[in-house]
């Protein structure tokens, strides 16, 4: 529950930075059709930057000594300075041009940074809860529970609380700010839980890794690869999808007030299919259970696409989509978990933090490739160049379509079709692996 509660308000704040930001810049600031051009430039080039950068953090984690352990001196350096950064990216500094787009570079760059800090350490804190894959499913869905309640709690109530907030203190954009303040609160209050109360049980002799040693570390861990490259695939398509529902709502479904609505409908959805996940566990094997949630994602964003206005049809192709994604979400979790053991056995060294920093990596790459997605839609459907969504035109709403439902849709094929031939981390394989490791370690 510590580990698991620590979720909570580090997703409240991470969803409204990379899902809403865009939003919040062509909608609140009102930035021009070339500002959306090179700030799309900008969070694409800077997001694969910071990525590229995570395992260099990975490396300093995992080398840090001190009385609180490695883990936790960094995952509360990080959570204070990515509350600041946060409440610093909805400052209005009534800056135009290049000198807005320069400011607006420097505060990104910090929040990513101090993003990369918290998630690094905080995510390789889990495999030193236990080795058990039962205990570490059970403790992934409470934390995926708690992430996911922070997520849509921000997805729905995003847009009638900053209207509210700014009605309260003068405009829009103050209500983004104070919102801004209040989520940054909430995301350190639950960090401290974890840093308080969780206890690493899993100890094996410390070993200094150098930063020479990064890439051997990396890229002999053959599985974590392909991992890496499917869950970055699946999760490019399902940002993208996620990203642009609200530019959806606004100005292909015409009704902004329903895309609240839609986001209880699949925040309900996900929290039950991260419920039932121990439950379809039992009667499936991994591989089984992801080629179920694939199937139930493509499924989901193929009716999406052919919906219409009906917003029940709609709705059933929301809950499609984000069981499938509850499901894969744990998977990936798990995935890379199990690639910490896979490392320590084929390398003879243990790094968690360098093992999981290929998650943010996985999560910023994507969030890039998705961010992509956005600016494409945006600017290829005519968006960015219109003021109303009656100016939306036929030929605009299919063009969105394509980039939000169909080239997602795509990827998350592509994804299962790697997972499914190149990653052999089944249950009976693990199994062998932590045997032959604590052998190792009784001699």
């Amino acid at each position: 529950m510590a580990f698991g509660l620590g979720t909570l308000g580090r997703d409240m704040t991470a969803a409204m930075v990379s899902m809403f930001l865009m939003f919040y810049l062509t909608e609140v600031l009102d930035v021009s059709g070339s500002m959306v051009a090179a700030v799309t430039v900008i969070l694409v080039v800077m997001r694969i930057f910071d990525a590229v950068n995570d395992p260099f953090m990975g490396v300093l984690v995992d080398n840090t000594r001190t009385r609180w352990g490695k883990f936790k001196p960094w995952i509360t350096v990080g959570a204070l300075l990515w509350g600041l950064t946060t409440v610093l990216m909805f400052v209005d500094t009534g800056l135009q041009g290049v000198a807005f787009l320069v400011v607006f570079t420097l505060v990104y760059l910090g929040w990513e940074i101090s993003y990369t800090i918290n998630d690094i350490s905080f995510y390789g804190l889990l495999p030193s809860l236990t080795r058990n894959q039962k205990e570490r499913e059970a403790i992934g869905v409470i934390a995926r529970i708690c992430a996911n309640i922070g997520l849509f709690s921000v997805v729905a109530a995003i847009v009638p609380v900053t209207t509210m907030l700014g009605e309260r203190f003068g405009s829009l954009q103050q209500g983004w700010f104070a919102l801004a303040i209040i989520l940054s609160v909430v995301m350190v209050a639950f960090q401290s839980l974890t840093v308080l109360f969780a206890r690493q049980r899993v100890e094996v002799p410390a070993e200094h890794t150098p930063v020479r040693d990064l890439v051997r570390v990396i890229g002999k861990n053959d599985q974590l690869l392909w991992v890496t490259l499917g869950m970055l695939l699946f999760m490019a398509g399902y940002s993208g999808t996620t990203s642009l529902g609200i530019y959806y709502f606004k100005y292909v479904y015409g009704d902004e007030g329903m895309y609240s609505v839609f986001a209880i409908v699949l925040g309900v959805a996900q929290l039950a299919g991260l419920a039932v996940f121990p439950l379809v566990a039992r009667v499936l094997r991994r591989r089984a259970i992801h080629l179920l949630a694939t199937v139930l994602c493509v499924v989901g964003l193929l009716v999406f696409a052919l919906a219409g206005q009906n917003m029940l049809v709609i709705g059933a192709a929301g809950v499609l989509l984000f069981v499938g994604q509850a499901f894969i979400q744990l998977l990936m979790l798990m995935f890379v978990a199990d690639c910490v053991e896979y490392g320590e056995w084929k390398l003879g060294r243990r790094n968690e933090s360098i093992t999981f920093s290929l998650q943010p990596f996985i999560y910023k790459g994507s969030n890039a490739l998705g961010t992509a997605l956005v600016g494409i839609a945006l600017v290829w459907s005519g968006i960015s160049e219109i003021s109303s969504p009656a100016e939306m035109t036929e030929a605009g709403a299919g063009v969105f379509k394509i980039v939000m439902m169909i080239i997602p849709m795509l990827l998350m094929v592509l994804s299962w079709v790697i997972l499914r031939t190149k990653y052999r981390i089944d249950e009976q394989r693990y199994a062998a692996i932590i045997s032959d490791l604590r052998a190792r370690e009784s001699a």
